[in-house]
């Protein structure tokens, strides 16, 4: 495992983390196709995809057939899930599907870069290159201009990202994925209820926001989730942080075949310079010093 980390990552690496970046990029896509045609609102968005994950999360826990003696229960983790799931849902009241997915994990990169430093984690001159052209892209999305985005919806995908961030950095230690992840949504869903009944007044849904909610949490969140904890295990916090990133070109040319979202020119160039800069950093090898 720590081979897999520090050096270059396994086809099993490569698999699980591709996996999860396309239902990150499929949760965008739901969450603002439900609320751009104001299907559902975002506290109700967010109570029934928590609660569906968890529910479909605690089945597939109580059917499988290998039991692991259960884990200690991660409060800060379930909080962090939560806050990202309550942020993300108000933000894509404003931000279109491939925008809201660049600062997100633009903020989730940061979090994660500042960790992997914090922890002894080191990049070679071009996997710095990598980073720079990257985090070059997304200053330029969110630069003040024409095409820039709502500065609240930009604010609340940021702290929605600082919220993935921590999460993602408290999984990469877990035994049990699934485990961990159904104790994650069991422990947020209430949260969710909560944030749902303070909101109740502004509450509304039909029955295809309510469908969307609940694939959002059962299948690219709740199983996603459980891919992305598994990914975690082989990669490095600085390497996971990169890879994310290439979250919002999958999310934005969904949002061009599905939601009828237009690729500006502002964003295309961002996607080159953040894919450009992901594809330096995972072709270098990241490493501890030697103590």
């Amino acid at each position: 495992m720590h081979k897999e980390r520090n050096g270059l990552p396994g086809l099993q690496a490569i698999f699980l983390t591709a996996a999860a970046m396309l239902a990150f990029a499929a949760n965008s896509l739901l969450c603002r196709l439900a609320l751009q045609q104001r299907g559902i609102d975002p506290a109700s968005f967010a109570s029934i995809r928590l609660v569906s994950g968890a529910i479909t999360l605690a089945v597939i826990v109580r059917f499988r057939a290998a039991r692991l003696a259960p884990g200690r229960a991660d409060w800060l983790a379930a909080a962090m899930l939560f806050a990202y799931v309550a942020f993300f849902s108000f933000a894509y009241l404003t931000l279109p599907a491939g925008t809201g997915a660049l600062i997100l994990f633009g903020a989730v990169q940061l979090t994660m870069f500042i960790a992997g430093l914090r922890s002894g984690e080191m990049f070679g001159p071009i996997a710095w290159l990598g980073l720079a052209l990257a985090v070059t892209g997304l200053v330029y999305l969110v630069s003040p201009g024409i095409a820039a985005p709502p500065p609240i919806g930009a604010a609340l995908m940021a702290a929605a990202g600082l919220a993935w961030g921590v999460y993602s950095l408290r999984g990469r230690g877990v035994l049990d994925p699934l485990a961990a992840t159904a104790g994650n949504f069991a422990r947020a869903a209430p949260l969710a209820l909560v944030l749902s009944l303070l909101s109740v007044a502004n509450a509304y849904a039909d029955a295809a926001g309510v469908a969307l909610a609940i694939a959002s949490g059962a299948l690219t969140s709740g199983i996603g989730y459980v891919i992305w904890y598994a990914a975690l295990s082989k990669l490095s916090a600085m390497r996971a942080a990169t890879v994310q990133l290439s979250v919002p070109l999958i999310a934005a040319f969904g949002g061009v075949a599905f939601l009828s979202e237009a690729i500006t020119p502002r964003l295309a160039a961002a996607s080159v310079a953040i894919l450009g800069g992901i594809a330096l950093v995972l072709s270098s090898r990241s490493h501890k010093p030697r103590p």
